[in-house]
């Protein structure tokens, strides 16, 4: 007979019944996480999300219980008290920028909150992503510590009453850590320009002056910036004006449809990061 007989509850037995690297596990232990974070909140009153919390099967309950949303469903019925200024409605906090995306035939554009945990998460993400370097075979790390070409939407968001709105890589790039700054490229002036084309030329003008180690982008963007670069200058690829480049980051659509034409723009391989931030 065992000296401690500890009955534990059927929810947390279960879950550590699973393996520890169990997708299924680490789901589960994701949703009781965001559970327990938004419980306070409107929503999660809305839906109970403490009784959910304590349900043998919380995963099933949510299920039963929470409603799949569209954008415009979600906006209308939540969302927008976001947007007038509101708090605590479906996540602690007031929420202080947008992600503006596609519009719809309903709207011009969407607003996505954007939370200052997702902001955190995301700043974690791409420590981790670096890391996760070590495990790849012969990676230069000299370019590790090199410019980081970040092309994305401006920094120069729209202001609203309390809140600013703007493109999601735009937003990522202004609040950026400040130990990032010596490594980002375009910098702050460039990346406030709202016109495309004109950050093009004055990143085209710039190209020179840089030393670059990652791209970091949507493929389409990156590969048009190094087209740019390369007839300017008269290179034979973009290695001529930066040999140290060694990694493209990228995400938002799959890249390899790109992947054929992107190549003909190198001199040697790089090292390729797909992420879903």
């Amino acid at each position: 007979m065992a000296l401690l007989d500890i009955r534990l509850p059927k929810s947390i037995a279960h879950a550590l019944s699973l393996p520890e690297n169990s997708p299924k596990r680490q789901q589960l232990r994701v949703l009781k996480k965001l559970l327990k974070k938004a419980k306070d909140t409107r929503f999660g009153k809305h839906f109970n999300f403490e009784e959910l919390l304590n349900d043998k099967s919380p995963e099933k309950k949510f299920r039963e219980t929470v409603k799949a949303y569209d954008y415009n469903t979600i906006y209308a019925e939540w969302w927008n008290q976001t947007l007038s200024g509101d708090e605590d409605v479906c996540w602690p906090g007031k929420i202080k920028y947008f992600a503006l995306s596609s519009g719809t035939s309903e709207a011009s554009s969407k607003y996505i909150p954007i939370t200052k945990d997702l902001m955190k998460g995301n700043r974690v993400s791409m420590i981790k992503q670096l890391l996760s370097l070590r495990n790849y075979e012969n990676i230069p790390w000299k370019s590790v510590g090199k410019g980081y070409l970040m092309l994305g939407g401006s920094t120069d968001l729209q202001k609203g009453p309390g809140y600013f709105a703007g493109d999601l890589s735009g937003i990522t790039a202004k609040k950026a850590p400040f130990w990032f700054s010596p490594f980002y490229k375009p910098g702050k002036k460039i990346a406030k320009t709202n016109d495309w084309n004109k950050k093009l030329e004055a990143i085209v003008e710039e190209a020179p002056n840089w030393d670059i180690g990652f791209l970091v982008g949507i493929p389409a963007w990156i590969q048009m910036c190094m087209e740019l670069i390369i007839k300017r200058y008269n290179l034979k690829d973009i290695h001529e004006i930066w040999p140290n480049l060694a990694f493209f980051c990228h995400g938002g659509v799959a890249f390899e449809p790109y992947k054929k034409g992107f190549e003909k723009l190198l001199g040697k391989p790089l090292t390729y990061l797909e992420t879903y931030l």
